[in-house]
């Protein structure tokens, strides 16, 4: 239970369906940073409350140390070399899904369950219903196994939804905003947390076309192909990032929105990971590039993804998941 709207709608099912059910809060962040408070006490004392509400046992995991090896460093780590990770999904394989289903089985349970917008039927993973909050993009990476100990209870409600039941059983939490910065760090942005953590300098901005100086960055990690908002430069028009070199702290942009380095019709993976074994290989599927991002037809070869479309900026270091149909059949990181 983290305190929001969802999971304390996902407690409230499970307790009406006569599961015998206890709270869980994941303790993985509480360091304040200048300027930067951090919600977990807060968010501790909302999930306590709603626990009390339900009448159910209430704990706490202390996960703060492996958080901060698995996912913390992880994305500070793939930052400084350039690339855009995504924390929330390593986050899911190596802690809610393997340190927290762990520690739940040896506490106990039978099964566990999050207020994460999917659907889990036999330790296959399927996209919610409501297409807009979907969340199996984060969840590629859980394995078969963790699966079909999970229960995804919102995974057939739309959001609005959600709010309506939790406010018809007087869940104080119906009217909770979502939070909308980094996974542990509340409303903080990635470039204020990163700022904390990494020590950077100025360096140049240059046209792709023609090699001229057209700004300043306060650190190339801060950017990511495609990005327009947040270049320090003049002209009017708009600037798109396609390119930076961290060894020489630079930026390379274009005012062409058609740049051909924009653009690419495959996409080469690391680290695939399968759901379920099966032979996807040279068959028609679907990927998703980032979050809630169109579903777009494509082809795996070896590891290499061959789009039907071309697709603008596709960064390195994000996921790409791959689904037939509804169903999530894995996915792998770009390179």
């Amino acid at each position: 239970m983290s305190g929001g709207v969802d999971s304390s709608l996902t407690a409230a099912l499970l307790v009406e369906q006569g599961y015998d059910v206890t709270g869980i809060y994941m303790k993985n962040w509480t360091q304040d940073l200048p300027g930067m408070k951090c919600p977990w006490a807060d968010d501790l004392a909302d999930a306590k409350r709603v626990a009390v509400q339900l009448g159910i046992d209430f704990k706490v995991f202390d996960f703060q140390k492996e958080y901060k090896q698995k996912v913390v460093d992880y994305m500070i780590e793939e930052y400084k070399a350039g690339r855009t990770p995504n924390p929330d999904i390593m986050c899911n394989q190596e802690v809610k899904f393997k340190l927290f289903l762990n520690a739940s089985m040896e506490d106990g349970a039978d099964m566990i369950a999050t207020g994460h917008y999917a659907r889990t039927e036999n330790g296959v993973l399927k996209r919610a219903v409501d297409d807009n909050k979907d969340q199996t993009y984060f969840l590629y990476r859980i394995t078969h196994d963790a699966l079909q100990k999970t229960l995804f209870p919102l995974g057939g409600m739309k959001k609005d939804e959600v709010r309506v039941q939790a406010k018809k059983r007087g869940l104080f939490t119906a009217t909770k905003k979502e939070s909308m910065g980094i996974c542990f760090v509340g409303s903080v942005g990635i470039r204020e947390f990163l700022s904390q953590y990494v020590q950077t300098e100025p360096g140049a901005i240059l046209d792709m076309q023609t090699g001229k100086v057209v700004g300043e960055h306060d650190g190339a990690i801060f950017f990511t192909l495609g990005q327009r908002h947040g270049l320090n430069v003049g002209g009017g028009l708009p600037y798109y990032v396609v390119d930076k070199d961290m060894s020489k702290n630079e930026v390379y942009v274009t005012r062409d929105l058609n740049d051909e380095q924009l653009w690419r019709k495959e996409a080469k993976l690391s680290d695939l990971h399968w759901i379920n074994r099966g032979q996807y290989k040279d068959k028609k599927l679907q990927v998703r590039m980032r979050h809630r991002a169109p579903l777009i037809d494509a082809t795996l070869k070896d590891h290499t993804l061959l789009l039907e479309q071309p697709q603008r900026a596709i960064a390195t270091g994000q996921s790409a998941v791959i689904y037939e149909s509804e169903v999530v059949l894995g996915g792998g990181i770009i390179v």
